[in-house]
């Protein structure tokens, strides 16, 4: 049974106007993507992703490398139109000046500079492609857009909502034990009062009710918490909205088995209580072995 509610994006326009970078911004998205695929083999690829249920979008790059390039691509779209496969065709462009030092940054040929000016490959090229921009849906001129800024309309006008919803991860951790390697923000909880020094609570972990009640039951925990709460419910929101997926919210101790696990959990609930999709990872708390210092 064939998907009618996927996406299929077809990604093109001109060399070093920001494919690339697009490419990976529909990855971010969820969209299953490809890039370079030949347009002979488009409809194909169309026909099995729309066989799929968990796939919703599908992203198609192509640029003007090969000889017969344009006139496969006109015939593609003309049988996508013709076997009724929907499809969006998103152009990319940018001024000669732009690209030009784009080409000179990276220090990369253009497809068609082989045996010419630098310039003049773009000429040509821009030439080839204008009845191609002519039939696309959406032209995104990336001259004065940052990468960021691109993300942001990419997502604006391709964000699978329903299906890729932004997360925040919380995640607890031992200082002792190295940093979270993949942290967006870590913060520190090690000056907090310590359960390790507790008789009865030193052998537990900070997802034992008691250990958290002993933890929050200091006034400079909930003031911190507080204060954790109000930071990072104006900071993720910047996340949200640069188009990262998800956010990385570290919290760490000395062992990360008490003080860390109790604030990524009430953190975790501060969000979900927000409407927000928010997961836990206490990545340190079976390293109980010699407890914390």
């Amino acid at each position: 049974m064939a998907n009618m509610a996927l996406r299929f994006i077809i990604i093109t326009g001109q060399s070093g106007a920001g494919r690339s970078e697009a490419i990976r911004a529909f990855e971010d998205l969820g969209y299953f993507c490809v890039d370079n695929l030949p347009p002979s083999l488009a409809p194909k690829f169309a026909e099995l992703v729309q066989r799929s249920p968990d796939i919703h979008g599908a992203a198609l790059g192509m640029d003007i490398r090969g000889g017969s390039f344009f006139p496969e691509l006109e015939l593609m779209l003309d049988e996508f139109r013709a076997a009724g496969i929907p499809y969006q065709l998103l152009y990319l462009e940018a001024d000669e000046e732009t690209l030009i030092h784009r080409y000179k940054l990276s220090r990369r040929r253009h497809p068609l500079e082989s045996g010419s000016r630098l310039v003049d490959a773009i000429r040509r090229e821009r030439a080839a492609l204008e009845e191609l921009r002519g039939r696309a849906d959406l032209v995104i001129d990336t001259s004065g857009l940052t990468p960021l800024q691109l993300r942001q309309r990419l997502n604006d006008a391709f964000r699978l909502v329903e299906t890729v919803p932004f997360q925040v991860r919380l995640v607890s951790f031992g200082f002792k034990h190295g940093l979270p390697k993949d942290a967006d923000l870590v913060f520190d909880v090690r000056f907090l009062p310590n359960p390790h020094y507790v008789a009865d609570l030193s052998a537990r972990t900070g997802a034992d009710p008691a250990v958290e009640e002993y933890v929050m039951g200091f006034p400079q925990s909930r003031e911190t918490l507080v204060r954790l709460e109000a930071l990072l419910d104006y900071l993720v929101p910047q996340f949200k909205n640069e188009g990262k997926p998800v956010v990385t919210v570290a919290v760490g101790c000395t062992g990360g088995q008490h003080r860390s696990v109790v604030f990524a959990n009430q953190l975790s609930r501060h969000f979900q209580e927000k409407g927000e999709t928010a997961w836990v990872e206490h990545r340190d708390i079976d390293r109980m072995a010699g407890g914390e210092p």
